[in-house]
């Protein structure tokens, strides 16, 4: 017959008899969070009073106010991402637990008819927007430490994938420090793992395939494993496609002035150091297994060979190999996704001698042409030029991971890895 402990009633006498208490994970959270919450605070509250300095307002018994109110919609915010616990799709789920935090806030100070200046809030919303990110994506990060690897044969191998960086762990000891366990797909699922995981969830554990798990750590796809049966897109992604054409030609007119004035300034080096042709054209696969021709400035001598791009090619004109690192040449591309042929993100576009002896050689190859090409992508971020067939195979896997997850965050992840990469000038040739 079970009996309570001494002293013990009502859910402590139940934990007494074997029940375990459900592990929370919130002051990691918050230690995660802080950095990024706190930044976003102090700069909300900064830039609210230097722009009613500038405006010459001295009111800073109402001032003071609306800047803490600022100041304390990050922390409202990112409070919010604490309590859903939802770690995926950052920057869309910032945005809209941003944007409601803002304006309950707002709504609050309205009420109590203290003077605002609304364009000193819209003035708060980038940093506070940058810092709820950076506190989602810290947190995150913070969670995917805390996985653990249930046994099993070929537990071994699957570790090696991972680096080292998850323990192996039995359902005996897991400890409070795992929030998440990775099981093998066909030897956990069973009659005699059933219960075992049912315990393991109902202690507070996410369960995930370490197939899945693999996957967005290493941000691709195993080839020979990819079905394009298996992919599964959310109301969310579909609609952010669709919109991706009118992202597209709204990106080319914000950049029509600039690309204009620079592309211009290469043509007439171009055409003063080497004649023309200015331009480089050629066949590239596009959409559909179709072909378009695809734009760029010439950086290389007259008729220079087709071979693989090596550093210090000695085939670039002089002056062109800051033009090359910066992706200058890359310019007349614009003309490309304004005629729909390609987005400014989507797997890069390959030749089609290229395409056509890679398709011949792996039967997935075709599938990264579901989508438009791209100036830049999943692909070109991760793993960077390739100079040989079996590399672009090695991209291919990059392509399909994108095909299987494109949504406005990872390519908002693409855009700043982009970024980062003409900042430092890596990978080009």
């Amino acid at each position: 017959m079970l009996q309570n402990r001494a002293g013990a009633s009502g859910l402590e006498a139940v934990i007494g008899q074997g029940a375990r208490r459900r592990t929370h994970h919130y002051i990691s959270l918050i230690r995660a969070a802080v950095p990024g919450t706190l930044s976003a605070a102090g700069l909300a509250f900064a830039i609210y009073c230097l722009v009613m300095m500038g405006a010459g307002r001295g009111d800073w018994h109402n001032i003071v106010p609306v800047a803490i109110a600022m100041a304390a919609v990050p922390i409202v915010a990112v409070s919010l991402l604490i309590v859903a616990e939802r770690r995926s799709h950052p920057f869309t789920l910032a945005v809209m637990v941003t944007v409601f935090a803002t304006s309950l806030i707002v709504s609050l100070l309205a009420a109590t008819r203290i003077p605002l200046s609304y364009q000193g809030i819209a003035l708060t919303m980038p940093l506070t927007l940058l810092g709820v990110t950076i506190a989602n994506i810290a947190m995150a990060r913070s969670l995917t430490r805390r996985v653990g690897l249930l046994e099993f044969d070929g537990a071994v191998a699957v570790l090696d994938k991972l680096k080292g960086r998850v323990p192996l762990v039995t359902a005996d000891t897991i400890g409070p420090d795992i929030r998440r366990v990775l099981i093998d797909p066909h030897y956990h699922h069973g009659p005699e793992w059933g219960p075992v995981l049912t315990r393991l969830y109902l202690r507070g554990l996410d369960i995930e395939s370490w197939p899945s798990y693999v996957e967005g750590f290493t941000g691709r796809v195993d080839i020979d494993s990819f079905d394009l049966a298996d992919v599964s897109y959310s109301p969310s992604q579909i609609l952010y496609y669709r919109a991706k054409r009118a992202i597209d030609i709204a990106g080319v007119v914000v950049l029509a002035v600039p690309a204009l004035l620079v592309g211009g300034l290469l043509w007439l080096y171009i055409r003063a150091i080497d004649g023309g042709p200015v331009l480089f054209i050629q066949d590239r696969r596009g959409y559909g297994g179709g072909t378009f021709r695809l734009y760029k400035f010439r950086t290389m001598v007259k008729n220079a060979s087709t071979a693989s791009t090596a550093s210090n090619d000695a085939r670039i004109l002089p002056g062109c190999n800051i033009v090359r690192q910066l992706r200058l040449d890359e310019l007349p591309q614009l003309v490309n996704i304004l005629k729909g042929e390609m987005s400014f993100i989507g797997p890069r576009p390959v030749s089609v001698a290229i395409a056509e002896s890679l398709e011949a050689r792996i039967a997935q190859y075709p599938n990264r042409s579901i989508l438009l090409p791209g100036l830049t992508g999943w692909a070109q971020v991760s793993h960077g030029y390739a100079e040989t067939e079996d590399e672009e195979i090695a991209k291919l896997s990059y392509d399909l991971f994108y095909l299987k997850h494109v949504s406005l965050d990872l390519d908002v992840i693409i855009a700043v890895r982009t970024i980062k990469t003409l900042l430092f000038r890596s990978g080009a040739r």
